[in-house]
């Protein structure tokens, strides 16, 4: 009856019926309060649930064991730093199963560049073996990376949904079918302007089931740096969007929550850096970066942040959030346990540990502290089919050299390596009818690896996990001083600087500010001042010439002329130099 209203009936049962009634209620109460009570009569609470997350990022396709090594620090000895032999798919898989059989309540996860910048075995067969094997190690969810758009959207979405490789026979779908990634590739913050919705899910929820019946649920939302058109190519990538990352995060936390969603972790290709020396340092020392600032701006909803890009290995907390990061290359796995309180379903406490993959190809220094981990024989077996059809290509020789050359750069910005490529690329692009080229510029990050060669000789192998990404060469032509605003643009946008051919220099002054710390007075070439209003003819790669890593001057390139691969014109280049000695490290100079 409304308050206020005046007509009514009489609705009062009589004493009679009252207990018939009452009788089954009084007993059901006593039950469900026997049912809450211990033996003793005191209220028992229910057990938290712990679920554990096995994290990784920045993968790779770095299915065999390369060499590549993880620092490490005796425990009983601090000071008494090694290197320990770590990565490969198949000891990667061994220890994520040892972990899962700790814990039933175990999810996978991933934080994005699963493929692409890969060795030449999974880039050979258009990422097919990676996916396969992650497939295989159980992998549930992972944000999409940067460089899952390195072939561009329809490429990503054959990699989810599966299908042969268009216009490819014998170096796609070995097996008769490429089924495509089990594993759920998540970015909430790639929208499709067509449709205006997310290009691929932005969450995903795994039900766990405990004890009596009844189950939790985690929410995990997959996110992608906003910089990504930056760092591809962006004819891959038209009519998509990459949103602010906080935003796009934030924007699904109702929606979660309406869903009875308590406990939610964010998958984030992008991270931070520490300067930590060990892997599994846990004191998390000088944390920065830009995951900070995306951290600052997340729902507090959110509880736990799983990030990568940087490579970097760490366990921190920021904002009363753990937030971690396994390096990359499949060398390290963050063990997380997430304690879940059983009446809420919320996060109530998070903590992690780095594990090293250590494998046996190379002496373990402290096996006690740091167990080698066997190699999955399943595993074995599917890396050794694609491994043998590969072998006759990627252990063909292409040259050889003096010594190895590394690709990190001097204090000036110039590396010794990057000095090699450009002029390969200049070498390459020379000749009139191949470009006419004067100048080559080479962008650090497309270096993915050291020149190394065995006993000075050096594979196609070798030089492909140099150049993974198959660029071709463009020949276009700039004034000036639109190579001038190009040297500016160096440290407006890119993390590292351009390499440049031989012939060519100029000096630079770290203390000036942005967009003025390059004399164009000092910018040479063959020892002759640049003119600003001559025309010169300039060698990139078609990434760098679609404006990537932010040299949005190249876009204004004129008289553009394609030419061979990178890959191609560096192992042209061993082949025609060899034994190639180190060049100098003189073209850069850095004023303070």
């Amino acid at each position: 009856m409304r308050k206020g209203d005046s007509s009514h009936s009489d609705t009062r049962l009589a004493p009679s019926l009252i207990l018939p009634i009452l009788l089954p209620l009084l007993l059901l109460g006593a039950a469900m309060f026997v049912g809450c009570h211990s033996a003793t009569g005191r209220p028992t609470k229910a057990k938290p649930i712990i679920v554990k997350l096995v994290a990784f990022n920045d993968f790779h396709g770095h299915l065999n064991p390369h060499g590549a090594t993880l620092p490490a620090v005796d425990p009983q000895a601090p000071g008494n730093r090694f290197d320990l032999p770590a990565g490969g798919i198949a000891y990667l898989a061994t220890l994520i199963s040892q972990l899962k059989a700790s814990n039933p309540l175990t999810t996978v996860v991933a934080a994005g560049d699963m493929i692409g910048g890969a060795p030449l075995v999974s880039s050979l067969f258009h990422h097919e073996p990676s996916i396969e094997v992650l497939n295989r190690i159980g992998l549930e969810f992972s944000s999409v990376g940067n460089h899952e758009f390195d072939a561009g959207r329809a490429e990503l979405l054959r990699i989810q949904k599966g299908g042969c490789f268009a216009g490819a026979v014998a170096d796609t779908c070995r097996n008769g079918v490429f089924a495509g990634a089990q594993f759920r590739y998540l970015a909430a913050n790639v929208i499709d302007r067509t449709t205006d919705k997310s290009f691929l899910p932005g969450y995903a929820i795994k039900k766990y089931a405990v004890a009596g019946g009844r189950s939790v649920e985690i929410a995990f939302i997959g996110l992608v740096l906003k910089g990504t058109p930056s760092l591809v190519m962006p004819s891959g990538i038209e009519g998509l969007d990459f949103i602010d990352e906080a935003d796009a995060a934030n924007a699904l936390v109702p929606e979660l929550r309406a869903r009875g969603i308590e406990s939610i972790g964010v998958l984030i290709h992008e991270g931070g850096y520490t300067t930590q020396t060990a892997f599994d340092d846990a004191t998390c020392p000088d944390f920065k970066g830009p995951i900070l600032r995306i951290m600052d701006r997340l729902d507090p909803a959110i509880d736990v942040v799983i990030s990568g890009h940087t490579h970097r290995a760490y366990v921190c907390r920021h904002g009363g959030r753990l937030v971690t990061s396994a390096g990359s290359e499949g060398r390290i796995v963050t063990d997380i346990d997430l304690t879940i309180d059983a009446k809420s379903g919320n996060i109530a406490s998070a903590s992690a540990r780095q594990l090293a993959v250590v494998n046996d190809t190379a002496l373990n220094p402290l096996p006690s502290d740091y167990p080698t981990v066997a190699a999955d024989e399943r595993l074995l077996s599917i890396l050794n089919l694609y491994n043998s059809a590969a072998a006759p290509l990627a252990q063909r020789e292409v040259g050889r050299i003096t010594q190895e050359m590394p690709r990190a750069p001097a204090p000036s910005g110039e590396s010794m390596l990057g000095d090699v490529i450009a002029d390969a690329q200049l070498a390459a692009t020379r000749e009139r009818g191949l470009g006419g080229s004067q100048i080559a510029f080479m962008n650090g990050g497309g270096i993915r690896t050291d020149l190394r060669g065995r006993n000075g000789h050096v594979s196609y192998n070798d030089a492909f996990s140099i150049h993974p990404f198959g660029n071709g060469l463009i020949t276009l032509s700039l004034s000036g001083a639109q190579i001038d605003t190009l040297l500016e643009q160096q440290w407006s946008h890119s993390e590292n600087q351009l390499q440049v051919s031989r012939g060519f220099s100029y000096e630079w002054n770290a203390a000036a500010p942005l967009g003025r710390r390059v004399d164009i007075g000092s910018i040479r070439l063959n020892g002759v001042a640049i003119d600003p209003v001559k025309t010169y003819r300039v060698t990139v790669n078609e990434f760098l010439a679609q404006g990537g890593d932010g040299y949005s001057v190249l876009i204004d390139g004129t008289e553009r002329i394609r030419g061979v691969t990178d890959v191609q014109a560096l192992t042209e280049y061993l082949a025609e130099n060899s034994p190639l000695a180190p060049p100098a490290i003189d073209r850069i100079r850095r004023l303070n």
